[in-house]
């Protein structure tokens, strides 16, 4: 009884009805997308899955667009899994992969652009936030349940560099998660605020940082439109390795798409300012579902994924380290990507 007038209470102060009641009028998202139909992605188009495009809106009313994969000659309701990432990518590179790679393995999947980018709507544009981009993948569990051919006991999530971030943080909120992979995982939050490797964790770093932003955002105001951060022509060659490697990825033929962020179009600067203010994985040791983290051995980003593993409790969390793997090795390398161990871990979880 205790526990119920805390829970009431707590709604209340927020604003909020305690109990959804019948007859309440419902917002309808109205957002319109346009979708290509063609096959654009990264990598070929598989004969054992059905594609198609979809799109579901999440809790904030903004529609988001998705690659469906379906597998051939299964029936009744499958295991399902939605992919993102990586961060400032679209479904059409490395997440389209593993969705449809996994939908080879007998899974219902979706790759999906996050809000604010790819096909997907909000506005402005190459934005990027904690909060909505957690929101998304709860959206597409929301979106996924609800579908006739899916077993809503048995949806997992999976993220790849920052949205393995996102992942994590969207199992720590989201219980009808029952399985949740981290590949090559950032805590974009963490590396913001502090810089790579931390090497500007201090109050006085962090000050400065807002200052520019916040004086960004004035002159966004002013000028009715927003500064974008774009990647740098080809690194030069004393630039640490795994800036070569991102340009290796975005900017060639191996994954460039035009509706990526990172092959072009460039973020929204001042969407650092929610990324530095609102740390992710706060939560995570919270997480009862289970989690799988793979990271690369030789990736730079390891500390993110090894440091969020030390955070988890549980017999059904696992650490993944592939030997020999650079950051990038798991967007695309299918001799490096584990999943063999991937799709045993979710056959173990999604059951």
């Amino acid at each position: 009884m205790k526990a119920l007038t805390i829970l009431v209470a707590s709604q209340l102060v927020l604003g909020l009805s305690a109990f959804a009641q019948a007859g309440q009028a419902v917002d309808t998202p109205t957002e319109k997308l346009e979708l290509t139909q063609e096959w654009d992605k990264v990598f070929p188009k598989s004969s054992q899955v059905k594609h198609s495009k979809v799109t579901f809106h999440n809790r904030y009313g903004i529609t988001l667009a998705a690659d469906l994969y379906i597998p051939k000659n299964v029936s009744g309701k499958l295991p399902a899994i939605a992919v993102s990432g990586p961060f400032g990518a679209v479904k059409e590179q490395a997440s389209g992969l593993y969705a449809q790679t996994l939908a080879e393995r007998g899974f219902l999947t979706i790759a999906f652009d996050p809000s604010f980018t790819g096909e997907s709507g909000g506005q402005p544009r190459s934005v990027a936030s904690p909060d909505i981009n957690t929101e998304d993948f709860s959206a597409a569990v929301d979106y996924l349940a609800t579908r006739d051919d899916v077993d809503a006991e048995r949806i997992g999530i999976l993220g790849i560099c920052g949205f393995g971030g996102f992942a994590i943080n969207a199992a720590a909120v989201d219980t009808r998660i029952k399985a949740t992979v981290a590949s090559t995982m950032y805590d974009i939050c963490r590396g913001t605020a502090n810089g790579y490797f931390d090497a500007n964790d201090n109050a006085e770093a962090r000050y400065q940082m807002r200052r520019q932003l916040n004086a960004q955002r004035t002159e966004d105001y002013r000028n009715g439109t927003y500064k974008r951060t774009v990647m740098n022509p080809k690194p030069e060659a004393d630039a640490p390795q795994f800036m070569k490697d991102y340009y290796d990825y975005y900017k060639t033929e191996r994954g460039f798409h035009p509706r990526s962020i990172n092959s072009g179009l460039g973020w929204n600067v001042t969407s650092s300012l929610s990324l530095l203010n609102m740390p992710i994985l706060a939560y995570s040791d919270e997480i009862r579902s289970a989690v799988l983290v793979v990271h690369g051995e030789k990736a730079h980003s390891r500390y993110f994924g090894e440091d969020a593993f030390k955070k988890l409790k549980g017999d059904n969390k696992e650490l993944l380290i592939v030997p020999g793997a650079n950051h990038t090795d798991l967007y695309d390398n299918l001799e490096k990507i584990p999943f063999d161990k991937i799709e045993q871990f979710y056959r173990k979880y999604l059951k």
